[in-house]
């Protein structure tokens, strides 16, 4: 049996998701297929936690890659999703999509924090449920609520042809908590805020609103990197930030320089593009809020 599973964009909420502020994730219509049945080439760390000795599944992301390179597209969980899919349908046989993504999430969502050492489960969720989710941590189980974005609202995702290092990004962050809480608190806070902002923003179908959420986000994730010695918003982010405005360019989850997302009312212009092929950003077509996890 086959299964697939999405990749994922985070538009809101990075690094604030973790300390329970709500992250806006949406499926792509980029997919991890896997094959249970057929040996696989290579086992994943989040695939390995969640089956031990177990057979894991064959399985394809190249779609999430570019040649040799991952375009910080939520592959790990995306091949743990169909991966732990594929096993399930092929032993229990045809499941809808509904029953399919509710009995995954809850041990590919443990077996991804095992194998990462934490992590906010945001990427599983989208890989699971796919479309488009409002996730929030809390002390038991995540909330997960389906969303849709305002219409007026026009979103591309451009590659910097490098992969970014979540876990030293994410590592650096840690450390400044550990050697000042109060900064850290401060900086996650003006994040947080952001986050909650852009909910709200969403819930109101009020783009123009998303948009000043978003703007808010680049500036407390550029302040966040400052603090922590972490290039959250590179320079050529900053660079593409300043040329898109009005609308809002920022990190696309943990940063780092790999996806930038930009977003307005209408698509970009030359100037943009101009300076996007100029610093070697190229534009990636995605379609957002795709299905979740599925039988092939």
């Amino acid at each position: 049996m086959k299964a697939r599973a999405p990749g994922k964009l985070v538009l809101s909420g990075a690094y604030a998701v973790l300390e329970g502020a709500p992250a806006i994730v949406t499926a792509v219509d980029r997919f991890v297929v896997a094959e249970a049945g057929r040996p696989a080439e290579r086992v994943t760390p989040e695939v390995r936690a969640a089956l031990g000795g177990l057979e894991a599944p064959w399985f394809d992301a190249s779609a999430l890659r570019e040649g040799e390179y991952k375009l910080g597209l939520g592959s790990s969980a995306a091949i743990l999703v169909a991966s732990l899919a594929a096993r399930l349908l092929a032993e229990h046989g045809p499941l809808g999509d509904g029953e399919l993504s509710e009995r995954i999430f809850a041990p590919a969502l443990a077996a991804h924090a095992r194998a990462q050492g934490g992590g906010s489960g945001v990427d599983v969720a989208a890989a699971a449920y796919g479309g488009t989710l409002c996730y929030r941590r809390t002390a038991h189980e995540p909330v997960v609520a389906r969303l849709s974005l305002p219409p007026a609202v026009v979103i591309e995702t451009w590659w910097s042809g490098k992969p970014a290092t979540t876990s030293e990004l994410v590592r650096r962050v840690h450390e400044l908590r550990a050697r000042d809480t109060e900064a850290f608190a401060t900086l996650l806070g003006a994040q947080a805020d952001a986050a909650r902002r852009a909910e709200r923003a969403v819930l109101a179908g009020d783009a123009p609103g998303l948009l000043s959420a978003l703007h808010g986000q680049r500036a407390a994730l550029a302040a966040l990197g400052r603090a922590a010695g972490a290039d959250i918003v590179t320079t050529a982010a900053a660079r593409l930030a300043a040329a898109a405005s009005p609308a809002a360019v920022l990190p696309a989850g943990a940063g780092g320089g790999d996806v930038l997302l930009h977003v307005g009312l209408e698509a970009s212009g030359a100037d943009f593009r101009a300076l996007a092929a100029e610093l070697g950003h190229q534009l990636v077509p995605l379609g957002l809020g795709a299905r979740g996890v599925h039988a092939v």
